[in-house]
């Protein structure tokens, strides 16, 4: 049916999806919350890692997984490996939720999921070039789980995310009507669990949701170079806030000698947050930066690909002068907080 009305109507189709999926995760949330069983699934007990202070359930991903995985199977099967892999990471991920799992299992999980993904839908290039794309894929499913810290801050960057995928695969020169679809029915979840996630926050995403998210966010943009819907470096400038914030923390704490396994609290998110921002005020500081980058990215897709690539560098400056800002006040905040002892 879906498919006769996207014939018909691709307009009226994604706006079906959005509706249907917005609301369904919507729903499948709030039964979890009011009958309790949110509780019984996974809750995240602050500690001083924590940027919350109160026990909140993790089950975001119950609403946001499931829903996407149903509408990518019925408006694009042919992405079957992208929704097996990602309900195949939500399993997992919910066990590492609920009793922990040796690292080596939750890896072995992401290297299959990538495995099955890229040996279903290869693309013709070197083996090395799919070696280095497969472990962009990697990375890209963890930094999602690493910038899962706060309020509103992950499910607004798969709402902007994967709204840009939608659109960049149906306005592109060689436009994919079921990328588009399936992005489309991502976005709107993540939206659905925005209504529950927004500070104060009364869920929060959970392993089982930032992990399938991460994988579905480097899945999507692999599918749309892979059938030439966008060039290569579409995909990580749509989502780049969130990997310029992770990677360059990661290379911090590497050259510090730290565990970079270890829980932390020194995102550029986490630090605006203590620094006196809050959660809410944090968050639209976000989207607003997510925003402005997925608005760049799908107008850079009619331009050359010298001009695409000037603005990708320029928007990775534009991304080192916040970080910069945000390391100065930073700094400014301890000195305070040091003096005022």
């Amino acid at each position: 049916m879906l498919r006769a009305v996207m014939t018909v109507s691709p307009i009226a189709t994604i706006v079906s999806i959005a509706i249907l999926s917005l609301t369904a995760c919507a729903v499948v949330l709030h039964v979890l919350l009011k009958t309790g069983l949110a509780w019984r699934l996974a809750t995240d007990i602050p500690n001083d890692r924590s940027l919350h202070t109160r026990p909140t359930p993790r089950v975001g991903g119950w609403g946001i997984v499931p829903v996407a995985v149903i509408a990518m199977l019925i408006v694009a099967p042919s992405m079957w490996s992208a929704a097996a892999g990602a309900a195949l990471l939500a399993a997992i991920s919910q066990i590492d939720d609920r009793r922990g799992l040796p690292v080596r299992v939750r890896f072995a999980a992401h290297l299959a999921a990538v495995a099955l993904l890229v040996a279903s839908h290869p693309v013709d290039v070197p083996w090395w070039a799919l070696v280095l794309v497969s472990f962009l894929l990697l990375w890209l499913i963890n930094l999602y789980n690493f910038m899962d810290g706060a309020d509103g801050l992950a499910g607004g960057m798969a709402l902007f995310g994967f709204g840009a995928y939608a659109v960049g695969a149906a306005t592109s020169a060689y436009p994919l009507p079921m990328l588009s679809a399936a992005s489309t029915a991502v976005a709107a979840a993540a939206l659905g669990f925005l209504l529950f996630n927004f500070h104060p926050a009364r869920i929060f995403l959970g392993d089982a949701g930032s992990i399938p998210l991460g994988f579905l966010a480097g899945a999507f943009g692999y599918w749309g170079w892979a059938d030439g819907v966008w060039p290569i470096w579409f995909p990580p400038m749509v989502f780049l806030p969130f990997i310029f914030d992770a990677s360059i923390t990661l290379l911090k704490r590497l050259l510090r000698g730290e565990k970079v396994w270890h829980a932390h609290r020194e995102h550029y998110y986490q630090r605006m947050i203590q620094a006196g921002l809050g959660h809410a005020k944090n968050a639209w500081y976000w989207y607003a930066i997510m925003a402005l980058g997925t608005i760049i990215a799908n107008t850079a897709l009619s331009w050359s690909p010298v001009m695409q690539w000037c603005t990708v560098g320029m928007w990775v400056i534009v991304l080192g002068c916040m970080g910069i800002g945000v390391d100065a006040r930073w700094r400014r905040f301890m000195n305070t907080a040091k003096h005022t002892k």
